[in-house]
């Protein structure tokens, strides 16, 4: 028996299967974190922003998703159905780092703990797990975007 898939499902998976066939065209969504790129998946609507990273068992390490709310409020990220250890960075309206959730682990059970930003963030930049750590990424420090629309 063949299981149905959502559209979101089918969506994210035709745009890696596009990513991975044509390269990463010149208009990809990237940030750079203390002087290194990281392409992105963008995540600015309801569906994509609960999807976030479910389901996907690797990343490669100068990849993420970037989260982008209207407003900056109180953010709190869960890790149900995500295999794979993450770095969440919530960032403000200015892009500042106002807090790093480090090594979130994977949450398999129905009931999953919540990792909440201790300051109200418009932003949220997920990596590999251990990554704000090996480029020393501290509350505070800058980040920028290429090929990212912002809210005004």
């Amino acid at each position: 028996m063949i299981a149905k898939t959502s559209k979101l499902t089918r969506w994210w998976l035709a745009t890696l299967v596009v990513i991975t066939l044509t390269g990463c065209p010149d208009d990809q969504p990237f940030v750079e974190v203390k002087g290194e790129r990281f392409d992105v998946v963008i995540a600015d609507t309801n569906e994509t922003r609960a999807r976030g990273l479910m389901f996907v068992d690797e990343m490669a390490d100068d990849e993420g998703m970037f989260f982008i709310f209207r407003r900056a409020a109180p953010r709190a990220f869960w890790m149900k159905n995500t295999r794979i250890p993450l770095d969440i960075i919530y960032l403000d309206s200015s892009l500042r780092v106002v807090d790093i959730v480090k090594n979130a682990k994977p949450c398999k059970t129905p009931r999953c703990r919540s990792y909440p930003s201790k300051r109200p963030a418009q932003y949220v930049l997920e990596l590999n797990g251990g990554l704000s750590d090996r480029l020393g990424l501290a509350i505070g420090d800058q980040i920028s975007v290429g090929h990212i629309t912002l809210p005004n």
